[in-house]
């Protein structure tokens, strides 16, 4: 396989539809068993009977549609612009077991220390990334 930014892309949506199923399987049936309809639900806060346990998944699989929308366009670039090296390849596959090692944090224990500490690696390998593309719009002019 090439070396492509691209394909870290794919695996974390493929894993924010492994978060969808995951949702969907612990949400349906907390609502049946909290009585909800939902026809009636007509804002978030009307969720908030559900367990926590329930409740955490839906967080991360929102958080999945915030920051990583940064990585897709980063990585995106990157393959555009040609910059997408071993060392930018190997940040965007790290970010993507990161993130999903925060999926697992948030939607089990939820340790904030630790959730919080994964976060900051993940957003530590987009700046790299974003710094590494940004050297690059500015190559060396020795002969």
């Amino acid at each position: 396989m090439p070396m492509s930014t691209l394909t870290p892309v794919l695996a974390l949506i493929a894993w924010t539809f492994v978060l969808w199923i995951w949702m969907y399987a612990t949400r349906i049936p907390a609502m049946r068993a909290a009585g909800l309809r939902p026809a009636t639900v007509k804002r978030k806060q009307d969720l908030d009977v559900l367990p926590l346990s329930v409740q955490q998944i839906a967080d991360n699989y929102n958080h999945l549609h915030e920051q990583p929308t940064v990585f897709y366009a980063l990585a995106i670039y990157s393959h555009l612009a040609g910059t997408a090296d071993a060392i930018n390849v190997t940040l965007a596959w790290v970010y993507v077991a990161l993130r999903i090692v925060h999926s697992l944090i948030q939607c089990t224990s939820n340790f904030l220390p630790a959730r919080f500490a994964v976060f900051g690696l993940a957003s530590l390998m987009l700046m790299a990334m974003t710094v590494r593309n940004i050297i690059a719009l500015f190559p060396p002019t020795w002969p």
